[in-house]
């Protein structure tokens, strides 16, 4: 008996001791390491050490344990160890590398290298991809230099000439986010809407001093004017040719690709350019004008800038043009999605099916198959 209540004397102070090591703080408004740091009488060094799982952007109402110098000593404080176990992310219908990628906070680069056979086989529905840990080491990155992020509300009046992308990236959205907080925008966006906006206090201030989006004219093969604008903040060049050259080029045309399979199942509608209803030129032109770059209305027309490339060429981004049905000139357009090993495949709205993918290797559309032109390329 007198054993067994050592043993639980031992057990118990040893509990108390660990708890007093450390002191409990809960993160407040304005608060960050250095300020909390000051307020306990130690190093943010210390407090990072005692943290090493703390989380990028400190959040408020979190914990952190902040050492206690009555306690232990620096040397005693736990070893930084970086959480780089990765997940596991099973690909669901219509899901896209890009948007993998922005679930995860990751980079499609990092998603590719963890899976190396996604450049060759692409995304397969069911599949079990691995996902790279965005977590960071403390000893690579201090966390002495972290703040807590207020968000803020922001209205905003829709003004002439903008676009939903535009408005996104001011405030450092995504247009399904700009969407997802303004509901009653996922048709069109009439001048003088009113839109309310969360973000961060920081973007809302830096959106205060951006730029307008930049407009500029090109000319198609035939001479005729068209207006195109490019997303804000782009730096953009035209030639001849009317390739449009922008400096953010792989995450727009992602997002392109990802803006344009959102409307997968929408149904098939002549003349139509919105999730009402679709033609194949409608559809690009929808998709390109949420980035404020308008094309012209036809198919045929649309075959008229760029530039041609071989097909064995062809990039995700790229418009691809058919002659369907027998007929002798080009009626119908779509948007290369992937182009691996002699099959292109391409997101389109097509009258027995609405918006769907199809591919190049199916024998219908590898007969009508015209051509493939490159609208978009980086500076």
């Amino acid at each position: 008996m007198v054993f067994r209540l050592i043993i639980v004397l031992f057990f118990f102070s040893v509990g108390v001791f660990s708890q007093e090591k450390y002191i409990k703080h809960k993160i407040s408004k304005g608060e960050n390491l250095t300020v909390i740091a000051k307020k306990y009488g130690v190093k943010a060094k210390d407090i990072s050490k005692a943290n090493p799982n703390a989380p990028k952007i400190l959040k408020l109402n979190s914990i952190l344990l902040i050492p206690d110098n009555n306690q232990i000593s620096e040397s005693k404080l736990p070893e930084t160890v970086a959480n780089n176990t990765p997940g596991l992310h099973e690909v669901q219908a219509k899901e896209t590398l890009w948007g993998i990628s922005k679930k995860y906070n990751v980079s499609v680069d990092d998603l590719k290298k963890a899976n190396p056979s996604l450049e060759t086989e692409g995304l397969k529905i069911g599949q079990q991809i691995n996902i790279p840990s965005n977590s960071i080491a403390v000893s690579e990155k201090p966390i002495d230099d972290l703040k807590i992020v207020t968000d803020v509300e922001v209205v905003v009046e829709v003004q002439p000439k903008e676009t939903k992308y535009a408005i996104a990236k001011r405030y450092g959205l995504t247009v399904a986010e700009l969407e997802k907080q303004n509901p009653f925008i996922k048709g069109k966006l009439p001048v003088g809407y009113v839109l309310k906006i969360r973000t961060s206090k920081e973007k809302a201030d830096a959106a205060q001093v951006l730029a307008q989006p930049i407009n500029t004219v090109v000319k198609d093969s035939l001479s005729t004017p068209k207006n195109v604008q490019i997303a804000e903040n782009s730096e953009i060049k035209k030639d001849s040719s009317t390739i449009i050259r922008v400096s953010n080029h792989s995450d727009l045309i992602n997002q392109l690709v990802m803006n344009a399979t959102e409307n997968i199942g929408v149904r098939y509608r002549s003349g139509g350019t919105t999730k009402a209803g679709f033609d194949c030129s409608g559809l690009m032109i929808c998709t390109f004008s949420n980035f404020d770059i308008k094309l012209p209305r036809s198919s045929i027309e649309q075959s008229r800038i760029g530039v041609k490339v071989n097909s064995d060429e062809a990039q995700k981004g790229d418009l691809i043009f058919f002659r369907t049905n027998g007929r002798r000139h080009i009626n119908h357009v779509g948007m290369v999605i992937e182009a691996v090993d002699g099959e292109i495949k391409f997101v389109h709205s097509s009258t027995h099916g609405g918006v769907m993918i199809s591919s190049t290797k199916e024998p219908y559309y590898e007969r009508a198959f015209s051509q493939v032109n490159r609208v978009l390329e980086k500076i």
